[in-house]
């Protein structure tokens, strides 16, 4: 366990010269979860024309405007966009009010995978919220032939159809899931021919696992940030909430076969799409691309030094103190630690819960240390799953200055999410 609904209408965006212009709407919309039933409602981020992802280049600079048309009082959260201290919610953006708008500029300095949603202060709305995709270009081209993104999000029904916010008891429904806010996805495909797969775990609390059987998975990014290619363990991608992997695929199945697309929550798996390949067309080419290098840096630091590192005990998985609802949010709260810009933090995050908990760190993205501080992970995340009784370290080099958000939740429906903040001076 360690390391959406897209509404029929979507955000409407403009860029010329790297300069782009995004119109959000918060609003009520409606998704279709019970086949030959009326849909049911929801509060979703839309615009217009469709579009199944925010799209864009790296290097653009984004000017968003949005406007809150609920009847609650709601904030942008944008997860993975590190270093930006603009975008903070609630440490230095506050919450829009109903009827209200907001304009922020982005510089979208990263290519990558990223989300977009209002789920920060959604814990027992009247309505569940799904989250957004917004991809981010590299400069140069890819030896890629398709892109596919592949967002799954998790709901539940009342007996009645209708829908039951996080945070909520959601008694004995069952999770039904989506992909791309559909009950099944059919992607078709022709032999040899190279897919890049952004998988997205937008479930509300729900670990998952994806795979595409007789594929080999080769994973190129994880939470927005590229590592050393390798493929993923048994072919399956886990995924914490608001986890993102990109994935190359090569086609490897005959013309006129079909490949399930499995998911695991840790209880069933349950096919949740296919990639078909064309009976009646020939492969692309001859044979399969040779092995992708890695994908173009972010400018992370290849190594940290982890001596003379400023060390901060956090427990997670059940209710503590210092951990409050974001509704109850206040700047003037004590800090969970203050570093100096430049400094190495270290975090040892520990599970006193029953049941695994998910911890996200804004601003910064982190190494999963080893047992000993002897060495990391070779990857980055901006999200981690902890088992139950488990203590994890991470690390990271606190190169961005300001005010940022950690949230901490328990893998369960009903279970509250919490805030600390960190200041980086």
């Amino acid at each position: 366990m360690g390391a959406a609904a897209l509404g029929p209408a979507m955000p409407r965006f403009a860029s010329a010269q790297g300069h782009s212009r995004l119109t959000l709407q918060a609003r009520a919309a409606e998704i279709s979860l019970r086949p030959g039933q009326p849909g049911t409602s929801i509060w979703a981020l839309q615009g217009s024309p469709p579009d199944p992802a925010l799209r864009f280049k790296r290097g653009d600079e984004l000017e968003v405007a949005f406007q809150n048309d609920l009847p609650v009082a709601t904030v942008l959260n944008w997860r993975g966009l590190a270093g930006i201290p603009g975008t903070e919610p609630l440490t230095t953006r506050q919450p829009v009010s109903p009827g209200g708008k907001e304009n922020l500029s982005i510089a979208l300095r990263r290519a990558g995978t990223f989300l977009c949603d209002l789920r920060l202060l959604g814990d027992g709305q009247a309505r569940p919220l799904p989250v957004r995709p917004v991809i981010v270009a590299e400069s140069d081209p890819l030896a890629i032939d398709r892109e596919q993104v592949f967002l799954v999000e998790d709901w539940r029904l009342r007996p009645d159809g209708s829908p039951i916010a996080p945070g909520l008891d959601p008694a004995d429904a069952p999770a039904i899931y989506t992909v791309n806010g559909q009950m099944t996805l059919d992607i078709a495909a022709r032999s040899h021919e190279r897919f890049r797969f952004r998988f997205i775990n937008g479930c509300q609390r729900a670990a998952i696992a994806l795979k595409i059987e007789n594929h080999e998975v080769r994973v190129m990014a994880l939470d927005s940030e590229p590592t050393e290619p390798f493929p993923a363990r048994n072919g399956a991608m886990v995924l914490a909430p608001g986890g993102r992997a990109d994935a190359f695929v090569d086609v490897s199945a005959l013309p006129g076969s079909a490949s399930s697309i499995l998911l695991h929550d840790g209880k069933d798996a349950r096919p949740i799409g296919r990639l078909i390949v064309a009976k009646d067309e020939p492969p692309l080419r001859d044979a399969a691309l040779p092995t992708p290098p890695p994908l173009p840096a972010n400018g992370l630091p290849a190594q940290i030094e982890l001596k003379g590192a400023l060390r901060i005990d956090v427990t997670v998985g059940r209710p503590q103190p210092e951990w409050v609802l974001p509704v109850r949010f206040v700047s003037s709260a004590a800090p969970a630690f203050r570093a100096k810009a430049g400094r190495t933090v270290v975090l040892a995050l520990a599970n006193r819960g029953d049941i695994p908990a998910v911890f996200h760190l804004h601003g910064h993205h982190f190494r999963v240390l080893d047992r000993l501080d002897d060495g990391w992970k070779p990857f980055w995340l901006d999200t981690l799953a902890i088992d139950s009784g488990q203590t994890q370290r991470i690390a990271f080099a606190a190169e961005h200055s300001g005010h940022w958000l950690m949230e901490a939740m328990a893998t369960d429906w009903a279970a509250p999410r919490f805030v600390r903040w960190y200041s980086i001076e």
